[in-house]
């Protein structure tokens, strides 16, 4: 025993050494290249002395780096995320400076702007060679992982978890064709294992599920988390009531969302036992958030500064500059995508520039890294069931398509995050099962706006016969990732339409989008409008809407039938005969009709709903925002989501034990010709909860017996060297795969 520890220590040690020896040269190279920064005296020094200085410098660098750059980020708790990220090369270089400060033989000096660029390279170099170090020595990384899972646990003074734990990763708005293309290309490489693609037996299945009306991560997530998304009918809509427009991804309106759907479902959600939220929109119930919308409107407190998430991550000084790095890298190659495509005349095309390339690596490099590191934390720490959302592949879709290059390469990223999170996962204090799904999926398109040269919201008001603008105005885009950047810099979400002021102007409509969905409301009139009150008012507008080429359907309240939807030509369908007489929904596939009458049903939705066409063919729809590739309404991919599930969870489409009393839930609604096996986020909601509970019963073998025992997860003979090509991101932190070196 004596003999293992002195082993220990020494390899210790001699871990130490090394990369305290490559940082000193390291700090030798870079002083020969870089003109302002030097290791010896003006009066200059012999090598020894130079190499002692550098010596000292790469030691005191790493030293202040341990012990005083924790210190500095817990001062700067409440600096915004996105700064204090940028502040990471200032802060960094800073005590380069102080390190030669330090040197007792007052040798060697730096200008400020080239401590910034060595401070930076040496972090880089340190946390790669220690990496490389851990990778060579399975013993030294076994037990690092289990000291920190050890350190977590009693830190958050947890007992020793008892069966399965369960991780649902959110791809946001990778659709079920998307994947399976993805998969089919060899783009993803880990989910076609698990797919059995490799020739190996298949771990996990695939399954399609559809949306509802409201194909958009509000009303996905907050049904899947919450059990209930009733009266939501879209990204952003105008309450009556009130007076105000709730817009999904604004911090207020998730919160009041959050509130409603835990108040409807009769349940806080489904991470209430033991859970963690990580950059989602609602918090699911859980007792653990970070980088969760519905938080951010609260005053700032312990939880609202999120330690778990940003903070926590920019600790240490490696991650942060490689995120750093990572983020510049990931602006420039957006700016030199996009003008790629304007220099070749790609169409459709949207308007790229301003600040979304800030947006776009924010997405993609600082989210993915800070809610995979905390997802991390949660599986070392043993909690029971975490859910958590990336964002990349839907910001970059909105923008670059959803077929696009630019996305695909997104995929290929969030594949190499997924192999991350299985590989910690093997060495967590319990066995995990890791579902992946979407909320929704994307369709291609060129705007409304390009097409025709105007807005939805200019039709309507040349229907109403109110004056319209000579140039169309762009529509604001309401993708997920410009919320979760105001949020990080302690902003309000800015919508347009935060509040209808109705001062003089009464008798104008409201006119909204989500996606290829559009929402018209009459704040003059505080009930919904019937299809007679909306001609008597305003003859012309309902047919130019219904007759406009942009435009599939229109769904309207009436006062004869309860709600018709109305098309081109006349179409008028009644809703209690949609299913014997689509008329204009059916080139939305099964389902829509469905859809329509539940969202018919909401006390909020709008006097008119809008859908834009659809070609069956191409998938092809119209968006009323900015977005090439959108969702928000009927149409196209954007409705057809997935779930990859473990084979060890019972089949997602068998029925769904609901409730305190186990009873039976009713069957999938219409789960009809396009195979889709579940209709709707709170059908998803159902699943998941049965996963949950089935982690608390024991297995019975399919021919029958005695329960199988679970076996106990991450024990000490666990298979450490498969994971040895991501042991130094484990160690420290997701490495980004992105990473400009």
């Amino acid at each position: 025993m004596g003999g293992a520890r002195w082993r220990r220590a020494a390899s210790q040690i001699g871990r130490s050494v090394t990369v305290w020896a490559v940082s000193t040269v390291t700090m030798l190279v870079l002083a020969g290249i870089l003109p302002d920064f030097r290791l010896q005296s003006a009066d200059g020094d012999s090598a020894t002395q130079i190499a002692v200085t550098a010596a000292f410098g790469a030691g005191a660098f790493g030293v202040l780096s341990a012990l005083v750059w924790p210190l500095l980020v817990r001062l700067l708790l409440l600096v915004p995320a996105l700064v204090l990220a940028l502040l990471v090369f200032f802060l960094n270089g800073g005590l380069l400076l102080l390190a030669l400060h330090v040197n007792p033989a007052a040798r060697g000096g730096v200008a400020p702007e080239t401590a910034v660029v060595v401070a930076a390279v040496m972090s880089a170099v340190a946390s790669a060679t220690g990496g490389a170090l851990a990778v060579r020595d399975d013993d030294a990384y076994r037990r690092r992982l289990y000291r920190l899972a050890d350190r977590r646990r009693r830190r958050a003074r947890r007992p020793a978890p008892a069966g399965p734990g369960t991780v649902f990763l959110q791809l946001d708005g990778v659709g079920h064709d998307v994947l399976t293309d993805a998969v089919e290309r060899g783009l993803m490489p880990t989910l076609a294992r698990w797919l059995g693609r490799d020739g190996a037996p298949a771990s996990h299945r695939l399954d399609l599920w559809r949306t509802d009306w409201s194909s958009q991560t509000g009303a996905s997530q907050l049904g899947i988390l919450h059990g209930s998304n009733h009266d939501v009918p879209a990204f952003r809509w105008y309450e009556k009531h009130s007076g105000e427009v709730m817009v999904c991804n604004r911090p207020s309106s998730a919160a009041e969302l959050q509130r409603r759907a835990a108040r409807y479902a009769g349940h806080p959600g489904l991470l209430h036992t033991d859970g963690a939220s990580r950059g989602n929109l609602f918090g699911g119930g859980a007792d653990e958030q970070a980088l969760v919308l519905s938080i951010a409107a609260r005053r700032r407190s312990r939880e609202t500064r999120s330690r778990a998430g940003y903070f926590a991550y920019f600790s240490d000084p490696a991650n942060a500059v490689r995120t750093a790095l990572s983020f510049v890298a990931e602006v420039g190659r957006e700016i030199t995508q996009s003008l790629r495509a304007r220099l070749r005349e790609e169409r459709p095309r949207v308007s790229r520039g301003g600040l979304y390339p800030f947006i776009r690596a924010f997405a993609t490099v600082v989210e993915r890294d800070v809610v995979v590191a905390a997802v991390m934390g949660d599986l070392l720490a043993g909690r029971t069931a975490v859910y958590a959302d990336l964002v990349a592949y839907d910001e970059v879709a909105h923008h670059s398509g959803p077929r696009s290059r630019d996305a695909a390469k997104v995929l290929q990223r969030l594949d190499r995050a997924v192999a991350l999170i299985e590989k910690v996962a093997e060495h967590a204090p319990r066995r995990y099962r890791i579902v992946l799904l979407s909320d929704h999926g994307q369709s291609p398109g060129e705007t409304f706006r390009s097409r025709y040269g105007l807005t939805l919201g200019d039709l309507v008001r040349a229907g109403c016969g109110l004056p319209v603008p000579r140039r169309a105005r762009r529509t604001r885009s309401g993708a997920e990732a410009r919320a979760a950047v105001r949020a990080a810099l302690h902003r309000p979400v800015e919508e347009g339409e935060e509040r209808y002021r109705p001062e003089g102007r009464r008798s104008e409509p409201v006119v909204l989008a989500s996606g290829n969905l559009g929402l018209v409301s009459f704040p003059a009139v505080p009930h919904r409008m019937s299809e007679e009150e909306i001609h008597a008012r305003y003859p012309a507008l309902l047919p130019t809407l219904a007759n406009h080429p942009g435009i599939g359907f229109l769904l309207v309240r009436s006062e004869e039938h309860g709600g018709v939807v109305l098309g081109a030509r006349g179409a008028r369908v009644p809703l209690d005969r949609l299913d014997e007489e689509p008329g204009p929904l059916a080139p939305f596939g099964p389902g829509a009709a469905d859809a329509v009458r539940r969202t018919h049903s909401f006390p909020n939705t709008a006097d008119i709903m809008v859908n834009s066409i659809h070609d069956p063919a191409d998938g092809e729809v119209l968006a009323f925002e900015e977005q090439i590739g959108s969702h928000g309404g009927l149409g196209g991919a954007q409705s057809r989501a997935f779930l990859l599930s473990p084979l060890t969870l019972s089949a997602p489409t068998a029925r769904t034990p609901d409730g305190p009393d186990g009873a039976d839930a009713p069957g999938p609604r219409d789960a009809r010709a396009d195979g889709a096996g579940i209709v709707g986020a709170e059908q998803v909601h159902r699943v998941l909860r049965r996963w949950l509970r089935e982690a608390d019963l024991p297995r019975t073998p399919p021919g029958g017996g005695a329960p199988a025992a679970v076996p106990e997860a991450g024990g000490p003979e666990a298979a450490v060297r498969e994971t040895a090509a991501s042991e130094a991101a484990v160690r420290e932190a997701p490495v980004p795969d992105d990473h400009p070196s």
